[in-house]
């Protein structure tokens, strides 16, 4: 958390740190307040609270394993946080944060454990980190990894009193011979696609600049209290609607099901993050046809004149995963998924590449319905 060390006290009797912007005291409050929100998240395996220099977890826990492989992995929101400060809704984006660490690690099979996180912002609102912290601890529980520490900065002059950023890391582990990979993927696999929650929080660079955009510079210059007839709300509650978190859905479905390979759509959209789990011999193709997206991916193609190509080149457009299966397990993948209110179709098949085949290892065909 914030630098707790004193320093010298000014001539006008107020902390010297304080009077260059930054409050010890405020961090203090900040750290009472996310206390118990932090405690939820906790596994058995962790050792201590809050309050020291590094967080703890026995590791003793991974001698279960045969071979255990210890998985990675470190993201932020982005400008999404810039949905949050303008509606002053913080409680929400730590589920953008959590889901883009820890499905990173799913889609190699690995089991989430811990997370820490790091928050920059220009002035510390003690209530304001805590729900921050609040989101992220919640997202921590549906993962099922815990949340064992972090770091709140306060960075005065650099940020804006309102501004902050978010970061975050987590590790997990993954028994050697379950690894999923591009290794697995055979001829013949299904792509079986699971749906989004939304926009999840890659692209928002693009969707503010052609949504929110001043008219002169090509935008539409909406406001985010504009109730939007499509989406059937505002378009500030479309925009913050948290990233699902896929972790335990996944991790049962590699465990249940001949799952060979997932991939977890991000920045850069389908095609391009499933090619990464493609081996170079197969191609992926994908029908169109199988979905429709969410209204807010049409609204924005509409609405900017978004060729059809470059949004999918970075937007999710309604799949935030994806999972290469066996075809025999097919039914009980979708019906896995279900169970965890995700909800899955096949979108495609793995099949040898074809030498005149272009434009990747993945290629998208077809049409969504109504588009």
């Amino acid at each position: 958390m914030t630098d707790p060390q004193s320093s010298p006290q000014s001539g006008t009797g107020r902390n010297a740190y304080a009077a260059a912007g930054v409050s010890i005291e405020a961090a203090d409050r900040a750290i009472d307040l996310m206390k118990g929100w932090v405690e939820k998240s906790r596994r058995p395996e962790v050792i201590g609270g809050l309050g020291g220099f590094a967080g703890l977890f026995d590791a003793s826990a991974l001698t279960r394993y045969t071979r255990p492989l210890l998985a990675t992995s470190t993201d932020g929101v982005g400008t999404k946080v810039a949905i949050a400060q303008a509606m002053d809704i913080h409680d929400t984006i730590g589920f953008d944060l959590v889901g883009m660490v820890v499905d990173d690690l799913v889609v190699c099979g690995a089991e989430p454990l811990f997370m820490t996180d790091y928050i920059a912002t220009g002035r510390v609102v003690p209530e304001r980190i805590a729900a921050i912290v609040k989101g992220i601890a919640e997202a921590c529980v549906e993962a099922g990894c815990a949340l064992v520490g972090g770091e709140t900065a306060e960075h005065p002059g650099l940020l804006a009193p309102d501004e902050y950023d978010v970061a975050g890391a987590t590790t997990g582990v993954v028994e050697a011979d379950q690894l999923l990979g591009p290794g697995r993927v055979r001829p013949g696999d299904v792509v079986v696609a699971m749906e989004a929650s939304g926009l999840h929080s890659n692209g928002y660079s693009l969707v503010r600049h052609v949504l929110l955009g001043d008219p002169a510079d090509g935008g539409a210059g909406w406001l985010l209290d504009r109730e939007v007839p499509e989406l059937g709300r505002t378009l500030g509650e479309e925009l913050l609607t948290p990233t699902r978190i896929y972790a335990k859905a996944c991790l049962d479905l590699a465990r249940s099901t001949r799952t060979h390979a997932m991939s977890h759509v991000t920045g850069g959209g389908l095609a391009a993050n499933l090619e990464r789990v493609m081996p170079e011999e197969l191609t992926a193709t994908i029908n169109r046809g199988t979905w429709t997206p969410q209204p807010v991916f049409d609204l924005v193609r509409q609405v900017g004149r978004v060729p059809q190509e470059d949004l999918e080149a970075t937007l999710n457009c309604g799949v935030g995963m994806v999972a290469l299966v066996h075809p025999e397990d097919v039914d009980a993948a979708v019906g896995t998924l279900a169970g965890y209110g995700v909800r899955a179709w096949v979108a495609g098949e793995v099949a040898e590449a074809r030498e005149s085949a272009d434009g990747g290892r993945v290629r998208l065909e077809g049409q969504h319905p109504g588009w």
